[in-house]
């Protein structure tokens, strides 16, 4: 009886196997060089075969809903050739996630490399009730869409530190951070800088039914707020009963790094210093933020938040405080002796950088080349289509439109370039069926974000097989793939179902 008792469940067995599986597949860099083969053939076999699809769609430029039509553009012309051998370098450069990672790494890599990661995670475990950890890290988690990607970069690894420093497995945190952030990432408490896009595209989208009506910012912040809560209990729980069980005890050989001493004076001494160190980073940003006609004011508008250079450079703020309160405590604590430790500490963390950033470049032109191809759009067009001629009622057609958003999230991660496709045909549709606008655009908030947690087109996936190779050496893409399954399934399915049960009966999307 005690062995039937030990046997692994069957879902246990099956994300083994995919684990495995993956893992046993070549190296990410020749598996997107295998795409992107894939990519320049099946191009060509599209436009060989005239694959061509007409829309409406929001022109981001224009704020106007324009025709227009997209036909597969074939990598394997003059043109296509020319552009594949000439925009390696511009491809790589214009690749955000690049510099977004680099330069958040060199204010992580200071506040780590000075123990300041450290004794923050083991004041927040301190203050915190053993079984609260892990809803305060995905509420953290979800809540840091506020700044953009700076989640990926900073939520994450804290996520599996903090893990690692009360005995739990550092992969099972870093499983809830990558969660939280990815597949929770259209959801929160605060307005965030994507949802006046989104608005935009969807009063345009209205506009075509009727001119007299529109949404606000806070169109769907009920349903917001709820899923938040929803979503923060799903993820722990998930965390705690399905992926933690199945890792075991972790019997890896990473280690935090040390303070010169383990005292608790000389933390606390350090921790006043990172103190005054934040403080005065935080002012340094306000002073070219706040005051009319700041440098970091919307020139024309004077906005702080929204398309604002506040905003385009929040990851340098949020690096900027790393380095001021990371330095301020290795000062403080003893743990970084002078400025040339500081210097240090940011060259070591982009040192272990090197093999992601020859990922990158790769992933780079996998998505530059499968941009220029156009099969996204001519997906995405193409399932649009088929969704609206199976003449589905009103919550089926809801439903069925989630599902379409799941499936085109794998290939199409954005969220602004798929909803400005999306909004022109289903915000109308709908509206003729009686459904309201914020209703569509709460659908398409549930549909965008899972997924993004699986699939390799996420800039930051690659990141995070990094990061799970730090606790974990034999990790691979198949080790991540094989802890999100889990949070994939069930934030599908229950989040779907949530969706369907608010829409039945009624209740208000938002303000």
């Amino acid at each position: 009886m005690a062995a039937e008792a030990a046997k692994p469940s069957a879902m246990q067995r099956l994300l083994d196997t995919v684990e495995r599986v993956g893992n046993a597949v070549p190296h990410p860099v020749v598996i997107f060089v295998i795409l992107i083969v894939a990519v320049i053939l099946l191009s060509a076999l599209l436009a060989l075969l005239g694959a061509r699809v007409s829309y409406d769609v929001y022109d981001v430029e224009t704020g106007q809903i324009v025709r227009a039509a997209t036909e597969a553009r074939s990598l394997l012309t003059i043109d296509g050739i020319r552009f594949m051998y000439t925009g390696v370098v511009g491809n790589f450069m214009s690749f955000q996630a690049v510099g977004v990672i680099i330069v958040a790494m060199v204010g992580v890599g200071v506040a780590e490399e000075s123990g300041l990661i450290k004794a923050l995670i083991r004041k927040l475990v301190a203050s915190s009730p053993a079984w609260s950890l892990s809803y305060i890290l995905t509420l953290v988690g979800i809540l840091s869409s506020i700044a953009a990607d700076a989640g990926y970069l900073v939520v994450i690894p804290l996520a599996a530190a903090a893990f690692y420093s009360v005995g739990r497995h550092p992969l099972a945190g870093l499983a809830l951070g990558f969660a939280s952030v990815a597949s929770a990432f259209m959801v929160n408490f605060l307005v965030v800088p994507v949802d006046g896009i989104l608005v935009g595209i969807t009063n345009d989208a209205i506009a075509l039914v009727d001119r007299n009506r529109s949404v606000g910012l806070l169109s769907n912040q009920w349903y917001e707020m709820a899923s938040v809560i929803l979503l923060t209990v799903l993820i722990a729980q998930l965390t705690e009963r399905v992926i933690e069980p199945r890792l075991g005890a972790y019997t890896g050989d990473y280690s935090l790094p040390e303070d010169v001493e383990d005292e608790a004076e000389v933390e606390a001494r350090g921790l006043r210093w990172a103190l005054w160190g934040f403080l005065g980073a935080v002012a340094f940003i306000a002073l070219i933020t706040l005051p009319p006609g700041a440098p970091l004011r919307d020139p024309v508008s004077g906005d702080i938040i929204g398309t604002t250079p506040f905003m385009q450079s929040l990851i340098v703020s949020i690096a900027l405080i790393f380095v001021a309160a990371g330095g301020a405590y290795g000062y403080g604590a003893g743990t970084l002796a002078d400025s040339a430790a500081v210097v240090g500490a940011m060259q070591k963390a982009l040192g272990s950088l090197s093999g992601l950033i020859l990922l990158l470049l790769v992933i780079s032109q996998f998505l530059a080349f499968f941009n220029y191809s156009n099969m996204a759009t001519l997906a995405a067009v193409s399932l649009a289509d088929v969704l609206t001629e199976l003449n589905l009622d009103a919550l089926w057609l809801l439903i069925g439109f989630i599902i379409v958003v799941f499936i085109l999230d794998l290939v199409i991660t954005g969220a602004i370039p798929k909803w400005a496709i999306f909004a022109p045909i289903f915000v109308p549709l709908l509206m003729r069926l009686g459904v309201e606008p914020d209703a569509v655009l709460a659908a398409y908030r549930t549909g965008d974000s899972p997924m993004n947690a699986i699939t390799p087109l996420n800039a930051y996936f690659a990141l995070i097989v990094t990061f799970a190779q730090r606790y974990q050496k034999e990790s691979g893409v198949g080790t991540v793939i094989a802890l999100m399954l889990p949070y994939i399934a069930a934030l599908c399915v229950v989040w779907t179902v949530f969706f369907a049960l608010w829409h039945v009966f009624g209740l208000p999307w938002g303000i």
